[in-house]
């Protein structure tokens, strides 16, 4: 029997900023450039960087480095970071860090970085910090500084992320919380939920519209037109943290779902993919036997492959139990949310229609 591959881990956007300010900082100083530049991580331990070029033109030091993003399939997965440094003859700062080509500009409140700032979070500017005094304090050189960070294709990336929906234009985010880019990473995506929630907070929105996919999203917009794009929250199978984070921001919730991933979260479950948590269709079974005298029924519910077949059982004959589902899932919501917190929940057909809405009335 074949073993299971380990994935391997990799460096994030941050780390690999970091490692492209240290070679063009290196050959500033020293007028050397080393093959490899080695960054200490966050939270522990180190990793050593190649650079992929390191050259002057004129008076500054230009170095990019490629992102190794490990197994992770994330979309800046092999992209090259670069760093641009020179001396400010302004002697201001002890350094001044802005982005340049491909790195985002944040046009939205609620984020780690201001509004009008470049995209590059506390993590990243923490690591490049560190370069700095480092090599400051083996050369002895304490000349002010400009420091640019540019990613060559990072608005054609940006294009594939939620960065415009979240206030970041033109390009990427230079991210990392630790440095480390873990396989695919569930902590970057509950990072991209919470933002996205946090977000559409600032923009002043009282309720956030939870959807678990691209094609739920876009049901869901046709149902509320009236509401922002801010508004609407992909938070995939993260149901209980996404439920806790718009009640840490007071956010009333709306859920637009599928019956199937409706089920899951009407028994309560806190991650709702299928390899954490079975659909438990025996819970369907057992409520509709709860519901409805029809033996038959129950058995058909309890024995189907998938919830998309107990759905087509149930949506003719017994919507009362589609409906009890989607309360369910109203509650368990409300319940991760904590006190206070309005929750509603949409079923859709699997053709986009609204087979069921706990609530008639608006949130």
């Amino acid at each position: 029997m074949a073993k299971k591959r380990t994935l391997r881990s990799g460096f994030t956007t941050g780390t690999a900023a970091a490692a492209a300010v240290k070679g063009a900082l290196s050959l500033l100083f020293t007028g050397g450039c080393p093959d490899k530049v080695r960054i200490p991580f966050l939270s522990e331990g180190h990793v050593d960087i190649s650079l992929v070029s390191c050259s002057m033109e004129g008076e500054t030091a230009v170095c990019t480095v490629m992102k190794d993003g490990g197994d992770d399939p994330d979309i800046t997965r092999n992209a090259i970071i670069g760093a641009r440094v020179w001396r400010d003859d302004a002697g201001g700062e002890s350094f001044v860090l802005i982005g340049g080509q491909g790195v985002g500009r944040v046009t939205r409140p609620g984020l780690e970085v201001p509004v009008g700032e470049a995209a590059i979070n506390p993590g990243p500017v923490k690591m490049i910090r560190g370069v700095v005094d480092t090599l400051r304090a083996e050369t002895g050189d304490l000349d002010p500084l400009v420091i640019e960070i540019f990613v060559p294709e990072g608005e054609v990336m940006a294009e594939k992320t939620l960065n415009s929906r979240l206030g970041i234009e033109g390009g990427i985010s230079i991210l990392g919380t630790t440095g480390i880019e873990r396989p695919l990473s569930h902590e970057a995506y509950e990072a991209t939920v919470r933002s996205s929630i946090k977000v559409a907070k600032a923009m002043g929105a009282h309720s956030v519209v939870c959807t678990t996919g691209r094609r739920s999203e876009r049901f869901a917009m046709g149902v509320f037109p009236e509401f922002s794009e801010t508004c609407f929250v992909q938070i995939g199978d993260f149901f209980k943290s996404s439920m806790e984070t718009a009640g840490a921001q007071v956010m009333d919730v709306i859920l637009a779902v599928f019956f199937g991933k409706a089920v899951k979260m009407a028994a309560g479950i806190p991650h709702t993919h299928a390899a954490k948590s079975d659909l438990n269709l025996r819970f369907l079974a057992d409520l509709v036997e709860e519901m409805v005298d029809d033996a038959e029924l129950v058995d058909k519910v309890a024995h189907s492959n998938t919830a998309r077949e107990a759905f087509t059982y149930l949506a003719g004959p017994c919507p009362e139990v589609i409906d009890r589902v989607g309360e369910l899932a109203a509650a368990s919501a409300a319940r991760f949310a904590g006190e206070g917190i309005k929750t509603r929940c949409l079923i859709f057909d699997f053709d986009g229609n609204v087979a069921s809405d706990s609530r008639k009335e608006p949130v």
